[in-house]
């Protein structure tokens, strides 16, 4: 493997959530929807930016920067309540994923491909943005975007089934890479073996994972919503929104593959850890470092805030 040449991370504004979302306390999750008074510290909405020999590959969208300036972007009603009890968003004018895309030097065209972890609004913000580029999800997600009650689930079909984008809706395929057990179900997404999606389902019932690999680097293992603080996940604590017992399964499944290979950085996309993990890649907390070499070109994790 040797077609990863650099990993960032950049962040698409922020996200105060319920203690409660970050770490179940057993309740059902509209009961401490309805009686939380507390909010977490803001929480970075990361993109994480892979540069491939193919073209850049993002996981993940961000936060669509209208969610905060258009009165109509939620529903209304019920549904709008729950969203309003959900989630607090600071999207900055200069949070879009364009702009800050640029200010890490890239243009918005050299996007190969997004890969979205599930369809919640906070990870499919950017898509607008991406009419040119491969848009990947699992076909379990998309299944679930027009049936009934979906906009309580976190899905809005309105801002995700875009005209004009370029969608391919994957299904995992057994295994037969040893390397990547315990799990047994994998989709290549590049054809080379550097980017491997495996299912996590529990936050959402296809959620994706992304195992990034290239010689003499660390694996990276991209978790999305699977949990929101890497602490949190390897003490086997899940979150508070989604199945409980998917998500137990799909975190003790990610806790084996960093037994065998420890390794791995886990990053997940509301952790405010993860860039300083990625920099710790050489020790360094600022990111922007030289994590090693892939035949002639280093692999780079950076950082960027």
């Amino acid at each position: 493997m040797g077609n990863v040449n650099k990993v960032s991370v950049l962040s698409t504004g922020s996200v105060s959530i319920r203690p409660e979302h970050v770490r179940s306390n057993g309740t059902p999750t509209l009961w401490w929807l309805a009686t939380s008074h507390r909010w977490t510290a803001p929480r970075p909405i990361n993109v994480y930016v892979i540069e491939h020999s193919d073209g850049l590959v993002l996981f993940d969208t961000g936060q669509d920067r209208r969610s905060v300036t258009d009165p109509g972007y939620f529903p209304r009603g019920l549904a709008g309540t729950v969203y309003d009890r959900l989630a607090k968003f600071d999207i900055g004018e200069d949070d879009t994923l364009t702009a800050q895309l640029k200010a890490v030097g890239y243009d918005i065209a050299d996007v190969h491909t997004a890969v979205l972890s599930h369809l919640h609004q906070d990870h499919i913000g950017g898509l607008r943005e991406l009419t040119h580029a491969r848009i990947v999800a699992s076909a379990a997600e998309w299944s679930q975007v027009y049936r009934r009650g979906a906009a309580f689930a976190g899905l809005m079909a309105e801002h995700i089934d875009l005209p004009g984008l370029r969608w391919e809706f994957i299904t995992p395929d057994a295994a037969a890479d040893p390397s990547i057990a315990p799990f047994a179900r994998v989709h290549d997404l590049m054809g080379d073996g550097s980017l491997q999606l495996v299912p996590t389902p529990g936050h959402t019932p296809g959620s994706l994972s992304l195992l990034a690999q290239a010689d003499r680097m660390p694996p990276l293992l991209f978790v999305g919503d699977l949990t929101y603080d890497g602490d949190l996940l390897a003490a086997d604590h899940v979150p508070g929104v989604g199945d409980r017992r998917g998500l137990l399964k799909s975190t003790r499944l990610v806790n084996e593959f960093v037994a065998q290979h420890p390794h791995t950085l886990v990053l997940a996309a509301h952790d405010p850890a993860a860039a300083s993990l990625l920099g710790s890649v050489t020790g360094s907390v600022t990111g922007s470092v030289v994590g090693s070499v892939v035949g002639s070109a280093p692999v780079r994790v950076e950082a960027v805030r």
